[in-house]
Order: structure tokens, then sequence, then C-alpha cells
């Protein structure tokens, strides 16, 4: 896995936009998972971008290789 660094890109209604606390997290909205930072940066963008006007909307980027490969203490 030296080489795919996997990001996770979703999103949803959040109870408030200054949060993290998703409304329904059976309605979230996957993007999908992408092998680069960039990648999944520029899909959250695009995501973001469509959903300006919802204040309550927030999608996110989740780092899934450090949750697959955690850093040792």
């Amino acid at each position: 896995m030296a080489d795919s660094l996997l990001h996770l890109v979703f999103g949803g209604k959040v109870k408030n936009p200054q949060g993290l606390d998703f409304q329904d997290t059976s309605n979230l909205d996957v993007v999908g998972i992408f092998p680069s930072y960039k990648e999944a940066y520029d899909a959250w963008k695009g995501a973001s971008h469509a959903s300006v006007d919802d204040a309550m909307s927030k999608y996110v980027i989740v780092h899934l290789h450090r949750l697959l490969e955690p850093a040792e203490d």
C-alpha cells in the first residue's frame, strides 16, 4: 500500500454548519474513494461548489490511508 494513499470524499446535511454532526447518516452522498489527495480534493471541491447555496450541506475528505496504517507511537 506504499504508493496508494486512499481518500474518501463524502458529504450531506449537517446539524450545525460549523461541525461534522451529520443529520441523516443513512442519506450521505458518497462521492468516491480516490488514490491521491489531489484527486480527492478536486472531487471534494466539485461537490462542495455544487452545494454552495445550501449552508447546511458539507463535504469532507477522510484520509483512509491513515486509518488503514496508523502511525505507531
